[in-house]
């Protein structure tokens, strides 16, 4: 099992640096959305940060937008940048959320929340 690490920038970096300022992703990523890394993504290349590297731990096994975000401590709208230029780049897979026409949840998503909520 890979560790999850803690990025080190939290404490030395704000979070608005990791997203080169930018507060919304090139695509839409809800909360509940999927992400893994992909077999064949290049790691190697120099411009990838350390929160690139942290992402590829998290996401080792397939974890959901929000879990990333906790998992790095970092605020959602963060993650969801990174999470999108990391799909742009080819890093990471998007499996995308059961919908029903109208963009809404599909139900049995909307009651395993239900469950889970009434469980906390």
């Amino acid at each position: 099992m890979i560790p999850e690490p803690v990025p080190a920038q939290r404490s030395l970096v704000r979070p608005y640096v990791l997203t080169k300022g930018r507060t919304k992703p090139k695509r839409h990523l809800a909360v509940e959305t999927m992400i893994s890394t992909r077999a064949c993504a290049q790691w190697r290349d120099a411009r990838l940060g350390a929160e690139y590297h942290s992402v590829r731990a998290v996401c080792a096994e397939p974890r959901s937008v929000a879990e990333v975000a906790a998992r790095l401590r970092v605020p959602l709208g963060v993650a969801r940048v990174l999470l999108g230029d990391m799909a742009e780049q080819g890093l990471v897979a998007v499996h995308g959320a059961v919908a029903t026409p109208g963009t809404r949840p599909d139900l049995a998503l909307m009651e395993r929340v239900l469950t889970g909520l009434r469980r906390l």
